[in-house]
């Protein structure tokens, strides 16, 4: 069985306990070794000029950090009984991440949700950034939607057409949901708006919307009446002419949207 490798990318901010907790939920459902790793930019502690100065300030502050970050995982990992290691670096921002990727090499990438505008939310900022570099598994995690670890998940679909999800822990992640499995659809041509029950032995409900300007809020209203915990979408290119091309602005919209932990299969 492969051990995979989880990154959880977050500030030392009140939100990152549920992140993380979210990412442990993961990791025990695949059983995935789970790193926290945090960037500061040095302009966000350092106030002097002075080259010395700046050095002793750069030293004071990492070691509040590492202290700061054993105190966030401590209590995580001795609850869940799951070792989560953590690091952190100060420097440019994006750089470090790419350096950190480039030598972690996770499967999978987890980021909390920033509380920001949705123009920058997907925008120059880091979650685009991670979106347009890393070609594994990403979950935006929600900060009001927690994964409990060690309990079953309710697990939604989006446009994959009857497919298997992309993703190679599916197994695992299958193992760990609770039945029936809900199927999200946004299709260019559709009359109708209504849910469809697959036969039961493929245990999904199915739910089709058309495109258009509330697709979005509809989609929303129906994974929340479903208390869907979690919803994946597959990173591919559409493969009929019925199926929407669903994978820039509207990502956006879906992730700023919804109150729920996202997970988008590898490129």
């Amino acid at each position: 069985m492969k051990n995979y490798k989880i990154a959880v990318l977050t500030g030392l901010n009140n939100k990152a306990t549920k992140t993380i907790k979210n990412a442990v939920s993961l990791a025990k459902m695949i059983n995935a070794d789970l790193e926290v790793f945090s960037v500061r930019k040095p302009t966000d502690v350092i106030q002097k000029e002075n080259q010395l100065s700046a050095i002793r300030t750069i030293n004071n502050q990492s070691t509040k950090t590492a202290k700061k970050l054993k105190e966030l995982v401590k209590p995580i990992a001795e609850t869940y009984n799951i070792k989560i290691n953590s690091s952190y670096a100060f420097g440019n921002v994006k750089n470090e991440i790419k350096n950190f990727i480039d030598n972690t090499q996770p499967d999978i990438i987890v980021l909390g949700k920033r509380k920001s505008s949705p123009f920058k939310f997907l925008g120059d900022g880091i979650t685009q950034y991670v979106f347009n570099t890393f070609k594994g598994a990403i979950m935006v995690a929600s900060d009001k939607n927690s994964l409990e670890p060690n309990t079953e998940i309710s697990l939604g679909m989006l446009n994959n057409l009857g497919e298997p999800i992309n993703l190679e822990f599916a197994d695992d992640l299958m193992a760990n949901i609770q039945k029936p499995l809900k199927s999200f659809k946004i299709v260019k041509n559709s009359d109708i708006i209504e849910e469809v029950v697959q036969p039961a032995n493929q245990k999904i409900v199915e739910y089709v919307f058309e495109h258009g300007d509330n697709s979005i809020n509809s989609l929303s209203n129906y994974i929340n009446k479903n208390n869907v915990d979690l919803l994946c979408f597959n990173r591919k290119k559409k493969h009929t002419e019925n199926q929407t091309n669903f994978m820039k602005s509207d990502v956006k919209n879906l992730i700023n949207n919804l109150n729920v932990n996202f997970l988008v299969t590898p490129e």
